[in-house]
Order: C-alpha cells, then structure tokens, then sequence
C-alpha cells in the first residue's frame, strides 16, 4: 500500500499566492478593458468583468467544478460527483494535487473560469444587454468551458490523453475566449455608427495599468500551473516575463514602421505576449519564449488590420490578441516544447518530434469549431429569447445609465 500524500507547505504557500494572483487579472483586465472604451461606458465595460468574480465563483462551486475535473464521463465531461465540492477537501487529491490540498486546486483553477467569459466582454462593450450577458455567462461557463476543460486538463480528457500541450490554458483559455468572441461580434452586430462616428479611448492610463496588473498578475496564471515551488515554475516565471517582453517590443516596431508607437499599441502588445506563451510556458526555454512573442505580436498587429478591412466590430479585439495569440502560442508550443524543460511533456518538431505539432493542431481546431459553434448558436438563441443588445436610444445615451444607473464621471 502506498503512503497516504502530504502536503508540501512551499507548494501550497505558493499555489495560494498564485490563486490571488490570478484573481487579481479579472479587475486588471476590467481597467485594460475599462480604458479603451468611450467614457459613457466605462462603468459597464468594468462590471462586465467584475460580475463575473460572483458570478462563476458561485458556478465552479455549485457544478463547474465538478463537470471540468471530475471522474470522467467518456473523455468529454466530469460527472457531478463533487457537485457542491463534495469530497473536494484540504487533502491531497494524486490525479491533480499530489503535494497541495485539493480543496487549493479547485480554488485555483477557479480563477481561470472566471477571466474567460470576462475575456469576451472586449468583443461586446457598448453595446450588449447586461442580464442576457448574465445569462449567456452561465451557460457558455457550463456548455464551453467545463467541457474543454475537461477535454485538454481532466482525468481522462480526450485531448490529455492524446497528448495535447497547454501548460496554463492557451486553448482553454485564450482560443476559447478569442474565438467565440469572434462568434459573438457576428451575432451582435456592430456598434451604432460604427465607422462613421469617433470611437476613441476615454482613458489610456487606465489600459496601461491594467497590462501592467496583468503582467503581474500572470506570473500566478503561469508559474503557478507548475502546482509546486520548483524548477518548472521557475521556467514559466522567467519564459512569461521574456515573451511578453519581445512582444511589446515586436508590436512597438511593428505600429512604428507604420506610424508611431503608441503606448496603447505597446500595451496591447505585452498582452499578446502574455497570451501567447500560455500554453508554452512550462515547456519551453526562454530563447524559445522570446521567439514566441517576437512571432505572436506582428500575428496579431496584423489581424487587427484583418478585422478592420473586414468591418468587423469586435470592439476591443479579442479575436486578435487572445485567439491568434493563443494559436500562435499553441502551434509553436508544437514547434519548440522539449524535454529538457518538463520531463512530462513532449520534444515539439525542432526537437524531433514532428507528431506534436500535429496534435497541437488536431487540439486547436477542434477548439475553434467547439467553441465558434456553441457560441454562435448560444447568443442567437438568447437573441431571440431575451434580446443580446440595447436599444438604440440606451446606446447612445450610454450603457452607464441605461444599464445602471450611474456615471463614471460627475
């Protein structure tokens, strides 16, 4: 009989920090949303994110968890055996926590559940319905992510057993949220004069302070997926810090061979770098890192230019940032992970392995069809019951006061 598990007090020192880190991207996010938008909507584009810290906190406990990571139903979905987080307790759990309680990875990856829908608000500011959006939130949490959680980090998961890479959630995370945003802008439709009218930013430094709390927040999203204080998240530290470094230097040159180097570009383009090595972070070296967001940043600079010249309103980009820069992170994860990194991950094509790179892509569009689909069809049919957007009259005069009741700025 083997020992019972102990709990390892660095590991769970660590783990602890990082579930506050990464609690701290949702309100980061809401101020690097928050600042691009039009003062009049302010207020709303912030809530959209922070609603969603009650929101799905309260989802995971109740039946996310449980449908993400429990026992496994057929390689697609957890049972509801832990429903209520029964049996999910302060000791170890071996299949996901052998040296933290598992009561701590629950709470963990409860974070990533929260910023994903938060994601997909960038796509729909200014415009979008706050209780269908509420609605939409819970569904697409339990119809989307739970399953392609389940898919690529749970127990038996279809895509883990296939032997899948995304250390911290570049699939699962950012190709969901910047997909079905793309799924989302179709279905709502552009903003009232879109292209006609000034759309500009209201407040820069809000954006800028938010990829600053993002930046930091995400040494926790990352580092912290290695579970435990050692030489793997030391990797993920150091390799997150190194691409989002050569991705804003990479959208910097990119926007300054264009025009000028805008300081919301730069900020953008950390982000980009954040998003792209994701998936990569505990399986690659640095110098790989820095390829990674050197690659990833002129990607999405240039599928903004895409979605321009389309006339698409996916009004903050997340298509852009979060969905090709988690491809992009994803495919070269493909190219550049190594063993040498993380024993339990696998050599990627530069490596000698070139069947990597064809699982990375199997897993990569099967999460861009799962994912544009269901949330397509989801918002049309909350369209239709609920209405997915304002009327005209509460869009101009602002989402602040037509959905809240508030103003930002007296």
């Amino acid at each position: 009989m083997n020992p019972p598990l102990a709990i390892n007090p660095g590991d769970t020192a660590w783990v602890l920090v990082s579930t506050a880190l990464v609690l701290l991207m949702t309100p980061a996010l809401a101020f690097f949303y928050g600042g691009m938008v039009r003062k009049k909507n302010v207020l709303s584009t912030l809530n959209l994110s922070f609603i969603m810290i009650g929101l799905i906190s309260v989802q995971w406990v109740l039946f996310g968890y449980s449908l993400a990571f429990g026992p496994d139903v057929k390689g697609l979905i957890g049972d509801l055996s832990w429903a209520g987080l029964k049996g999910v307790d302060g000791s170890p759990f071996e299949t996901y926590s052998k040296t933290i309680p598992h009561l701590l990875f629950c709470a963990f990856q409860m974070m990533f559940a929260i910023i994903t829908p938060a994601l997909i608000t960038g796509t729909i500011v200014d415009r979008v319905r706050f209780k269908t959006f509420l609605v939409f939130s819970i569904l697409w949490s339990t119809l989307v992510y739970d399953p392609l959680a389940h898919w690529v980090w749970g127990d038996g998961g279809w895509l883990k057993t296939m032997g899948a890479l995304d250390f911290a959630g570049g699939t699962v995370v950012h190709i969901a949220a910047g997909f079905s945003a793309l799924a989302m802008a179709l279905a709502i439709g552009p903003r009232k004069a879109y292209l006609s009218a000034p759309m500009e930013p209201h407040n820069i430094p809000y954006t800028v302070l938010g990829a600053g709390l993002l930046w930091f927040g995400w040494f926790g999203f990352n580092a912290g997926s290695a579970l435990a204080a050692d030489g793997l998240a030391t990797y993920a530290f150091v390799n997150t810090n190194t691409a989002t470094a050569a991705a804003a230097l990479a959208w910097m040159l990119c926007a300054w061979g264009d025009n000028k180097p805008s300081v919301l570009g730069i900020a953008t383009g950390a982000v980009v770098g954040l998003v792209a090595i994701t998936p990569a972070a505990g399986f690659v070296t640095p110098m790989g890192a820095m390829l990674i967001g050197a690659v990833a940043a002129p990607i999405s600079f240039y599928a903004i230019r895409l979605r321009q010249k389309m006339k698409l309103d996916d009004s903050l980009d997340v298509w852009a940032c979060h969905g090709m820069g988690g491809l992009t992170g994803a495919l070269m994860t493909g190219l550049l992970a190594t063993k040498s990194v993380n024993e339990a991950g696998a050599d990627g094509l530069f490596y000698g392995n070139a069947a990597q790179l064809w699982t990375q892509i199997v897993a990569c569009a099967t999460t861009i069809g799962f994912v544009f689909v269901v949330t397509f069809v989801l918002a049309k049919v909350l369209d239709a019951l609920m209405g997915l957007r304002v009327t005209q009259p509460e869009e101009e005069v602002g989402l602040d006061l037509s959905e809240h009741g508030e103003r930002a700025y007296s």
